[in-house]
């Protein structure tokens, strides 16, 4: 009896994962206070980087990414490129597949629906230092 409920709730999440990647849209919209980088994607034939911002916000401290990785606090201020991020900068410092996903699962990241804008999406004020 034992052996057929861990056989069920295996089946059940199983089943739940299933469901739960079935149901991932392939291509995402950006949702408020994301950050949409697509100054070189589409032009290299990728999709929009959706970077879900308030995401990494919750787990690091501005200065982090800001001061110690060298993003600058502007949405487009930032020449990135995958060569970059291969050899360990921006958000390859993390992105490495010992801290996080590396950066050969480019749909991780490259997943904005075609035509996003470079920006953070639902508004650029906020009531930090200025304009975003």
């Amino acid at each position: 009896m034992k052996s057929l409920c861990n056989l069920l709730r295996k089946i059940g999440a199983l089943s739940l994962v299933s469901f739960c990647l079935a149901t991932v849209p392939a291509t995402t919209q950006a949702e408020y206070a994301d950050i949409v980088i697509n100054r070189q994607a589409e032009k290299n034939g990728m999709r929009p980087v959706v970077f879900p911002h308030w995401f990494h916000r919750i787990r690091f401290r501005c200065k982090v990414c800001h001061a110690e990785l060298g993003f600058k606090m502007r949405a487009g201020s930032n020449t990135i490129t995958m060569t970059d991020i291969i050899e360990g900068k921006f958000c390859g410092a993390c992105h490495n597949n010992d801290i996080a996903w590396s950066p050969e699962n480019c749909d991780l990241c490259h997943s904005g629906k075609p035509g996003l804008p470079t920006g953070v999406f639902g508004g650029h004020e906020t009531s930090g230092p200025g304009r975003w």
